[in-house]
């Protein structure tokens, strides 16, 4: 049996079967992406619930994993050379898992490369923009008197969102017919935006319809269904 009781963060959430991989996250759009695409691989993993409301991620055992403090974060006791692997950054983790699977990115070198072009692509835009209008729609930002803040967030995620659909033209998914990871990183964020942060109709969703059919086509995945809501809350 894998030991892994030299990582400090299982002596906050003991792995139950430490064989398997170890999932600390909450179901937020970063944190599902792993999760959901530890369900399309099939790859035997044991969550764990890093809960913001007692500030799990700014505990000692959290930050010895990512001294980050974000989740999703994930150690493999079946790493590289055998070895277990700790990883943070959600980006990073979708990268490893496909390597380590051969699923879910193309094996040709251009492929994989543009998929990881569509990948940085929802990491460096649709993320945080979509994050900062979630932000100044429902949270504290909404108190702002001045809107100049969220109409440039606004702006930005719509303009993201025309990136997408126009890429999305005739296209089944990102990359074509085959669902990659660009998907699976991207499609948590769009449901969050219309959905949680409720900022459908400030974007004016309803205008890009190649993002929207193929929204529909992905929470109706069994693997998003199921990885949507892992880690439970408590």
């Amino acid at each position: 049996m894998t030991d892994l009781s030299r990582f400090p963060i299982t002596q906050k959430w003991p792995a139950q079967h430490p064989d398997r991989l170890q999932l600390y996250s909450l179901p937020t759009p970063n944190g599902v992406k792993v999760s959901i695409m530890l369900e399309e691989t099939g790859l035997a993993y044991e969550p764990h619930l890093v809960s913001f409301e007692t500030h799990d991620q700014m505990s000692p055992e959290f930050l010895s994993l990512n001294p980050n403090n974000k989740i999703p974060a994930i150690l493999d006791p079946h790493g590289p050379g055998g070895k277990p692997l700790a990883l943070f950054e959600s980006g990073a983790i979708l990268l490893y898992l496909a390597d380590k699977t051969g699923k879910l990115i193309p094996q040709d070198a251009a492929g994989r490369y543009e998929t990881i072009q569509w990948l940085m692509f929802q990491m460096g835009g649709i993320g945080p923009m979509f994050g900062q209008l979630g932000f100044f729609n429902k949270f504290a930002g909404k108190d702002y008197e001045d809107k100049r803040p969220r109409d440039r967030y606004v702006a930005e995620s719509k303009r993201l969102l025309g990136v997408l659909d126009k890429r999305l033209a005739n296209r089944a998914w990102i990359m074509g017919d085959d669902y990659t990871i660009a998907d699976i990183a991207s499609f948590p964020w769009i449901r969050n935006l219309i959905g949680f942060y409720e900022a459908g109709d400030l974007v004016g969703f309803s205008e890009f319809k190649n993002v929207a059919r193929v929204l529909e086509t992905f929470v109706a995945r069994p693997a998003a269904v199921k990885g949507l809501g892992i880690p439970k809350r408590g």
